[in-house]
């Protein structure tokens, strides 16, 4: 075994010159007896630890002697040239086009039988251990054999009858160099290609580079050592500053295996092994079929997105593709965006996480082993390893590596109401007035395509919409925002000068080409356009410009806020064009992973069609990335503010210029439950502006239904009512009182919570933290947390634990051991470690605090334009020790890079059973309120007489014996200074 320890002495791992040993020995006379012909063989290779001499010869015994004697000076001299030609090799590093700086180089050098048909093939393997050497449909024994497999038939439902043998190795390592002092410590490797797939182009040689990152990130490359191959390249941007740092020590070890070709990385702590190929299914290269595979420390695994699924993934035989595509969610469909990070809780309560940085189609495979295999389509093997320990750790190193979640503007926290098909300008004024007269906080009104000229982008219908400019002018003297629906596709079917958006891409040469052939013409598909449509190619150096003019010639007409970019995965009404797709490798490659209509351009372009950055086989799951990054850098030169993006499609790295929502979910009680999954998932990806479509979006909602939804959406992330249009109304008004009562109350106390939410969101932007995260992030220990999915946090401090049934006003939430306070009457719920029965009217969704925080809040009112210049009022909370921490951030909730330039204010706030103190970390912004006005503290077990501000008394303020809180008024404390607060 070679390890990150190889500059160690005497790790090196050929013998010196004249030295011997059976192994090396048997290699040699194994060789000279194929040279010769002579007709005998070992069983095995190798002989391992086998102490009762019963694997030798298949020959007749006596012949052997008579052949050793022969062959000794032909062995004796093939070693000498051998380790003479080693150590030639040594010294020469260009033979293997290397040309890092190294300090010290090893070479393994070995030889691996190739022949398929002597693996071992035990029939009594558990179903578990077996690893799918036969993926595609209608396996038959005679063509898995031929790939050098184990056949053997089941009547278990997913069990692979093709697998592969413990010894199956494609691969040889051929040499290994251990790197340091050279700006970035790591080991890199060569491997020679000793045997076939049974896909189409193999690649003989690889390359692996292992760089390690930081103390807690490790990075392994794969890739083709001689030719280069697509690579994802518009993350590299986003690393934050702190990588490539070499340190005296790694929380992990990584080790490459010799004798089958592998390796693994384990956590030093513990040493536990928390990912490694070594004789772990078949690890193979081919142009068009990557695969690797790995076995899990344990079965509590997360992520792998985007998927309808529990929270924590089942392995029993479970099948994910990655592949960007426009459907109906539903479990077991690959929906609108690709996420290869997986979070694994191990069975001690560390935590670690591993992203494939990796573009193109996949499918990832979970099994009951516990294990994973990743087979990809393209590109390179290119994996990020995240040591945590804790799960909030893993997803801050995750986010230093896609980059930090954007920081939305203020108003992007307030609640949005949209339907697709208003019909009319008439009726979307309606619909806004009518829910602004029923005092339901609303920041945000969107119209879905009706609005546009025939479905043309950057345009508006001027009769069914005439007057679209001054009502957006209206909603802003109000203090309220407006966004738009705005679609990729790009209308083609006008005359020349009717459309300038087409005119201008063609003279830009910015759309998708029907081939990646230079002069090859638009890609021509149709989505919601009248006759046909072609998309813009984002990847494409003049697509930022060109987008850029499109969105500004609209916003000088009608003055939008924000930007929802939808389709954009990019759904398609063709499979490819009016006739298809050509017959490419590409279109038809020699595997297809388990997608929505069994194919690859299945309502979506051609493979072959030609992007500025790759084919777009290779860059499809990055499409809706690249016009959010083209959108994000628009409203920036457009508005001079940050901007508010919702996208439907997304990769990693989407959280850094925008945010999602979870897309066309059904109106149905399955779907209310599955979207905290969504949420929390997405939150883990980095993106943790979030939501799903409150309500449901495709079919009818029920007064029940959008109720419970309504009061559970009201605590997304990001918090919209949108619906489709063969739908009933289901803004809250069209639904009746009780839907209206329940909306009113839940928004409520989220704007009195917003300015604890964007503290939050703070948090996520500047280090990497979660806003929504699941209970285990903050309970890692507690193994009752792992699998709960039907409540969530809101960071530490606050619980939300929502009904997800009809006909039922209670809910039953596990807590974890800690305080729990009622939110509404501050009572003192439990001392956690249980499951616990919470009251639930129809009009309310339970909500708990938890001891040991300190919530900044605001007096709530309609818009947080209005809530966010009222004084702040602080919610104490006191854990079994009687402490409490928390903070505040505020800016003026739209400029940009408010954070990086330093223009924001950061109050510290820490209590006891005693005392409340602030502290200013840092102020440099007068345009937000800036004044504390009420204090309530939770958890005091003595009755309290006496309060002071200061050291002088303070008079106005109650203090509840029945549930043991004080209630301190009227302070008017300004934040500017530090400040404390006594009470006895």
């Amino acid at each position: 075994m070679l390890d990150s320890r190889l500059d160690e002495p005497g790790n090196a791992d050929f013998p010196s010159l004249l030295s011997f040993d059976l192994e090396s020995d048997l290699r040699y006379f194994l060789l000279f007896q194929n040279f010769s012909n002579l007709k005998f063989s070992f069983k095995d290779e190798v002989l391992e630890n086998n102490d009762s001499g019963d694997e030798e010869s298949t020959s007749d015994i006596g012949f052997i002697p008579f052949v050793i004697l022969c062959a000794i000076p032909w062995i004796f001299l093939m070693i000498v040239i051998d380790h003479y030609c080693l150590l030639f090799i040594q010294r020469d590093q260009s033979l293997w086009s290397s040309n890092e700086n190294v300090e010290t180089n090893y070479l393994i050098h070995f030889f691996t039988r190739t022949d398929k048909a002597s693996s071992s093939c035990p029939y009594d393997i558990e179903d578990e251990l077996k690893f799918d050497c036969f993926p595609q449909e209608y396996a038959e024994e005679q063509l898995c054999l031929k790939r050098g497999c184990c056949w053997s038939f089941t009547d278990k439902q997913s069990v692979p009858f093709c697998y592969y043998p413990a010894n199956y190795a494609l691969y040889s390592f051929v040499n290994v160099t251990h790197l340091n002092n050279s700006g970035v410590n790591g080991v890199v490797g060569y491997l020679e290609q000793v045997g076939y797939s049974g896909y189409p182009e193999d690649i003989p040689l690889l390359k692996l580079i292992a760089t390690f990152e930081t103390r807690s990130r490790l990075r392994v490359k794969i890739m083709d050592a001689e030719n280069r191959r697509y690579e994802v390249n518009v993350l590299n941007s986003l690393q934050t500053d702190d990588t490539l740092r070499p340190v005296n020590d790694y929380d992990y070890k990584f080790s490459i295996n010799s004798d089958i070709a592998g390796f693994s990385i384990s956590r030093k702590a513990n040493r536990e092994v928390i990912f490694t190929t070594v004789g772990v299914g078949g690890f193979i290269y081919a142009n068009q079929f990557l695969q690797i595979s790995s076995f899990l420390p344990s079965g509590n695994i997360y992520g792998l997105g985007e998927h309808q699924d529990s929270l924590r993934h089942s392995t029993n035989w479970q099948r994910f593709a990655l592949f960007n595509h426009d459907t109906v969610p539903d479990k077991g469909r690959n929906l609108y965006g690709s996420h290869p990070f997986y979070l694994v809780m191990e069975n001690d309560g560390m935590s670690h996480g591993v992203f494939l940085k990796n573009s193109d189609p996949m499918e990832v495979i979970l099994q009951p082993t516990p294990a994973i295999t990743f087979r990809v389509l393209g590109g390179i093997l290119d994996f990020y390893f995240f040591l945590g320990p804790t799960p909030s750790e893993v997803i801050q190193q995750y986010t230093e590596v896609i980059g930090r979640p954007a920081m939305p503007p203020y108003w992007g926290l307030g609640f949005h109401l949209c339907r697709y098909n208003y019909g009319s300008l008439n009726r979307t004024r309606e619909i806004w007035e009518r829910t602004r007269a029923a005092g339901i906080p609303f920041d945000v009104q969107w119209n879905d395509l009706d609005y546009m000229d025939t479905a043309k982008d950057f345009t508006y219908d001027r009769n069914k919409f005439s007057g679209l400019p001054d009502f957006v002018h209206e909603v802003h003297a109000v203090g309220m925002r407006y966004v738009p629906l705005i679609d990729p596709g790009i209308s083609n079917a006008e005359l020349v000068s009717e459309y300038p958006p087409y005119d201008q891409g063609i003279e830009m040469d910015v759309f998708v080409k029907n081939s990646a052939e230079p002069g090859a013409p638009p890609f021509v598909g149709k989505v919601w356009n009248t006759v046909s449509t072609v998309w813009p190619d984002f990847t494409h150096p003049n697509a930022t410009e060109y987008w850029t003019n499109q969105l500004k010639a609209f916003h000088d007409e009608v003055s939008f806020d924000g930007a929802w970019i939808d389709m954009n995965e990019p759904s398609n009404f063709y499979s490819g064009t009016i006739i298809g797709c050509p017959a490419t490798q590409w279109d038809n490659p020699p595997y297809t992973p388990a997608v929505v209509g069994n194919k690859l351009c299945f309502l979506t372009l051609c493979m072959s069609a030609g992007q500025f950055g790759g084919l777009h086989y290779d860059v499809h799951n990055l499409y809706g990335l690249t016009e959010t990054m083209v959108t994000n850098f628009a409203l920036k030169q457009i508005t001079g503010k940050r901007p508010f993006i919702i996208s439907r499609s997304t990769f990693p790295g989407q959280g850094h210029y925008g945010g999602h929502w979870s897309g066309d979910v059904l109106s149905d009680w399955p779907n209310l439950r599955r979207s905290i999954t969504s949420i929390l998932n997405y939150n883990m990806f980095g993106i943790p502006l979030v939501g799903a479509d409150i309500c449901g979006f495709n079919g009818n909602t029920t007064v029940a239904l959008c109720q419970r939804w309504m009061e559970l959406g009201a605590f997304y992330p990001f918090s919209r009512n949108h619906n489709t249009d063969d739908g009933i109304d289901q803004d809250p008004v069209a639904l009746g009182p009780a839907v209206v009562e329940a909306s009113r109350k839940a928004l409520m106390v989220r704007y009195m919570l917003l300015p604890y939410l964007y503290t939050l969101f703070w948090h996520a932007h500047a280090h990497g933290d979660t806003v929504a995260r699941p209970l285990f992030f903050e309970f890692p220990l507690d193994r009752q947390t792992y699998a709960i999915d039907t409540q969530f946090l809101w960071g530490g401090a606050l619980m939300i634990a929502p009904v997800l049934s009809e006909s039922t006003e209670v809910v039953e939430a596990y807590l974890p051991r800690s305080l729990w306070y009622d939110f509404y009457n501050f009572e003192l719920i439990s001392f956690g470690g249980k499951w616990t029965v919470l009251p639930a009217p129809l009009d309310t969704i339970p909500i708990l605090l938890r001891g040991g925080f300190i919530l900044p809040t605001q007096a709530p009112d309609i818009t947080t334009a209005l809530t966010r210049v009222k004084p702040f009022d602080l919610l104490v909370a006191l854990n079994e020790t009687k402490q409490a921490i928390g903070d505040l951030y505020c800016d003026d909730g739209e400029m940009i890079d408010a954070y990086f330039l330093s223009r924001f204010n950061l109050i510290q706030f820490v209590a006891s059973s005693s005392v409340l103190k602030s502290a200013v970390s840092y102020w440099n912004d007068e345009t937000s309120s800036s004044s504390v006005r009420d204090v309530t503290i939770l958890g005091l077990n003595s009755p309290i007489s006496v309060v002071t501000v200061n050291g002088l008394p303070h008079p106005s303020f109650i203090f509840n014996r029945i549930n043991q809180v004080l209630f301190v008024k009227d302070l008017q404390l300004s934040l500017k200074k530090p400040f404390v607060i006594s009470y006895q």
